[in-house]
């Protein structure tokens, strides 16, 4: 049979609205891009950003875009050089990912020469909201990492709310580019003191020179500002280490390449995710024994998942089933 190369567009709605900086959401939408290959069927899945610019129908048109590469037999080093980085990339890239494995009959770990995937802890995400709801979710949750999102004004606040509701739990936490540089500048001494253990984009991705040569008594990890090798020149200096994103990089093939490049800048790996389905989670999971910090707790989010979704027993995330990818 000749290859083929299909796309969907699928929902899936949260459990309650998840609020960030930017806005807040319901449900989802993301781009499911399926390979046929005779018996063989590769998926992967993204979601388009709006803060990149991106909507469901432009990604679904670029995918359609390599149609004809795609089922001519294009791989995946011949993908970097067909689509730009983005979330089209990503459900492509890792749709011939999972292709390759179940043809080889392999794992992706061991197509990749990678070891085998084991469980590990991931991030529970607390959205914005007020101190005291924040604080009372947190306690609620009962989860050994807690991820807070924060959007400013009041953030102080909120963090303290938590860390008074949660003693003992690991707090990571994450502006969204909305903090001022007088911000990270008088509130970092204090968060250190709460514990927290990382501050995600506290600045602007356009704004965060203002970064260089400010104390960081908290590590300062690089998301919207980080999508690709060439960022890291640039970056190196301003933080401590970076999110990687499938749907930022374009896929597993260059996640694994950034992340590889980052460690030699001796720059830190998180690996993030934007609010997905398990097929999303599957391939940044990869990435998961690079990481000081795993953020793919998005399913736990979802009022509905893919089949074969991805299992999380307490705060420890499962290697996926086979049939879900990989």
């Amino acid at each position: 049979m000749p290859r083929t190369l299909e796309l969907a567009v699928d929902r899936f709605p949260l459990t309650k609205p998840f609020t960030i900086s930017r806005g807040s959401v319901s449900e989802l939408e993301v781009v499911t891009a399926t390979i046929r290959d005779g018996e063989h069927v590769g998926r992967g899945e993204c979601r388009p950003y709006a803060r990149y610019g991106e909507t469901v129908a432009s990604v679904s048109a670029a995918i359609a875009g390599v149609r004809v590469f795609i089922e001519a037999g294009g791989d995946r080093g011949g993908l970097l050089g067909e689509m730009p980085a983005g979330a089209a990339r990503n459900a492509v890239d890792c749709a011939l990912v999972d292709l390759e494995a179940k043809a080889a009959g392999a794992t992706v770990q061991e197509l990749l020469g990678l070891p085998p995937a084991a469980p590990a802890l991931v991030t529970y995400t607390i959205g914005l909201d007020t101190p005291a709801a924040m604080a009372a979710e947190a306690k609620a949750c009962a989860r050994p990492l807690l991820k807070l999102k924060l959007g400013g004004a009041g953030d102080l606040e909120r963090v303290e709310a938590v860390r008074a509701a949660v003693p003992e739990v690991r707090l990571v936490v994450d502006a969204n580019e909305a903090w001022t540089p007088d911000m990270v500048e008088s509130w970092s001494p204090r968060l250190a003191e709460l514990g927290i253990e990382l501050i995600e984009q506290p600045l602007h991705a356009d704004a965060d020179e203002a970064l260089f040569g400010l104390p960081r008594p908290v590590p300062l990890c690089a998301d919207e500002s980080c999508h690709g090798i060439e960022d890291l020149e640039r970056l190196a200096p301003l933080y401590d280490m970076i999110n990687i994103k499938l749907d930022k990089t374009g896929g597993l093939t260059a996640a694994l390449q950034l992340a590889e490049q980052a460690e030699a800048q001796g720059l830190q790996i998180m690996v993030g995710c934007m609010m997905a389905s398990s097929l999303a989670m599957a391939p940044a999971f990869v990435l998961a024994p690079r990481a000081v910090c795993l953020d793919l707790d998005a399913p736990l989010l979802l009022a509905r998942d893919r089949e074969h979704a991805i299992r999380y027993d307490g705060a420890m995330m499962q290697p996926p089933v086979r049939e879900l990818w990989g």
